[in-house]
């Protein structure tokens, strides 16, 4: 492939060699260069890739994509752009053949809801017959193939990579998380999603490395509405006219709101023994009930904004509900059972305003007790074990303390931030460091009526303990816990 074609709708100048040059791979990462590369210099956080030129022209890279002067030999093409991450997307688009134009792209962006929102649109989706890709915060799903993920977008060059494994899997369409993180560093640029969705927006991921004000946040949530034909938008939202400022495309809105296009009414809670749901009466652009299986005013927004989805697809009312009843998603509002007279559940929620809102909406189920069991990443800073600490004190009626991913701390030293927390409260808690024994206590003292949560790990199936991941999924732990009191019962 030449390097006039990897460059097609890109403004950039040829400072050396030959655009006619011809490419054998695409490449952002200097280990990885072979004789004819092209190597796109990306300038990150922590390490720029402009220092490994002469490393990859000594490994054969023939052409260079870089944002500033460079020295090269003058066989060597190098080619100037105004952001090299920018590029790449356009770049690793062509170079892949352009896949996102033979799939249905939906990009599902917010500060809540974009995990559960993206595997329920996949339900509704292959209930009705389509083969849908995924890229999300757990997984990317490739037909049968699940690739564990590091970012909840992926680098440009790995989401078209996919899109091309995709297409070449059968896949019609791919369901997408797209965070801030991926719109400020240009991952979903190249192509044009055909539908693009915003969930809501609440101060998040604000800080040195990522963004600088709450206004940062918002704008880079929203250039999402510029880079989709058909936007779909929470009308609830408190900030919804600073979302859709700016927009380009066809927009939508979904909510509780009279003005949402489609939107919930009559809702009202559903609950019994080891099950929590919510019922509602959908109107607007579709009419019909919807009952799901997973708790909360949440679990409506996320149902809502896969029904708005789902309707460009003419899926019938019969499979969405028929989906929407048996959508899962692993690690959030999971409920796993043990008992037939509490209800126990895991969940993702592992910071102050995602335990503040799990835990207040399964207190609206009026449980016997609350019980929240958590610990608090190590490494990190100690306002969030505080302000956990605080929720889970004000919120559950029973707080039990462990260990979450330690890190290079001491989990005792988490636990004990975590109490000062606590400690504003008149929570009662327990102590219990390691887990596994923490999630049995839970389990051992279960009383009727009780909901269990046990939250931070979500999907996650280890622990970080000094720098190494070890194997540790609560759904192992538990299950190991039911059978070892089966067997001491047998005895």
């Amino acid at each position: 492939m030449k390097v006039s074609t990897l460059l097609e709708g890109l403004k950039y100048i040829c400072c050396q060699g030959s655009t006619e040059q011809e490419v054998s791979t695409v490449v952002y990462d200097s280990r990885k260069v072979e004789e004819n590369s092209l190597f796109i210099c990306i300038r990150g956080a922590v390490v720029d890739g402009h220092k490994f030129v002469p490393d990859v022209i000594r490994k054969g890279a023939k052409t260079l994509v870089v944002e500033e002067e460079v020295e090269a030999p003058e066989e060597v093409t190098v080619i100037k752009v105004a952001d090299t991450r920018y590029a790449m997307a356009f770049i690793s688009a062509a170079y892949f053949g352009h896949p996102a134009e033979k799939l249905k792209t939906i990009g599902i962006t917010g500060t809540k809801g974009k995990t559960t929102t993206t595997y329920m649109v996949k339900s509704i989706l292959e209930n009705a017959g389509y083969k849908v890709g995924l890229i999300g915060t757990i997984e990317a799903i490739i037909g049968e193939e699940s690739i564990p993920a590091s970012n909840t977008t992926p680098e440009s060059y790995l989401v078209q990579e996919y899109f091309r494994k995709m297409v070449d899997a059968g896949c019609d369409c791919v369901v997408m998380e797209v965070s801030s993180q991926g719109l400020m560093l240009h991952r979903t640029q190249g192509f044009v999603f055909d539908y693009g969705i915003f969930t809501n927006i609440e101060p998040d991921h604000i800080g040195p490395n990522e963004h600088k004000d709450f206004d940062d946040y918002l704008r880079c949530k929203s250039m999402l509405l510029q880079q989709c034909r058909v936007g779909i938008v929470n009308r609830d939202d408190e900030h919804f006219e600073r979302i859709i400022e700016g927009h380009t495309c066809q927009l939508e809105t979904y909510g509780f709101s009279p003005e949402a296009d489609l939107r919930a009414e009559d809702a009202h809670m559903v609950g019994g023994k080891g099950y929590l749901g919510i019922s509602y009466q959908l109107k607007g652009l579709m009419e019909f009930p919807v009952e799901i299986d997973i708790p909360g005013k949440f679990s409506i927004y996320n149902s809502l904004t896969a029904i708005a989805i789902c309707r460009h697809f003419n899926v019938s009312q019969e499979n969405i509900i028929k989906a929407l009843k048996v959508a899962r998603v692993k690690g959030r509002i999971e409920v796993i059972k043990v008992s037939d007279e509490f209800t126990l559940m895991i969940d993702y929620a592992h910071n102050a305003m995602a335990l503040e809102s799990l835990l207040t909406t399964l207190r609206e189920y009026h449980p016997h007790r609350l019980v929240c069991l958590f610990g608090c990443g190590g490494n990190r800073a100690k306002s969030r074990r505080y302000e956990m600490g605080e929720v889970s004190g004000r919120l559950a009626d029973l707080t039990i303390i462990t260990s979450d991913n330690p890190r290079f701390e001491e989990p005792q030293d988490i636990i004990d931030d975590i109490k000062i927390g606590i400690s504003k409260t008149d929570g009662k808690y327990v102590e219990i460091c390691d887990r596994k024994e923490a999630i049995a206590y839970a389990i051992h003292h279960g009383e009727p009526g009780d909901i269990i949560v046990l939250a931070g790990k979500g999907h996650e199936d280890y622990q970080e303990i000094k720098g190494k991941k070890y194997p540790m999924d609560e759904r192992v732990l538990i299950a190991e816990i039911l059978q070892e009191d089966k067997e001491r019962a047998d005895k």
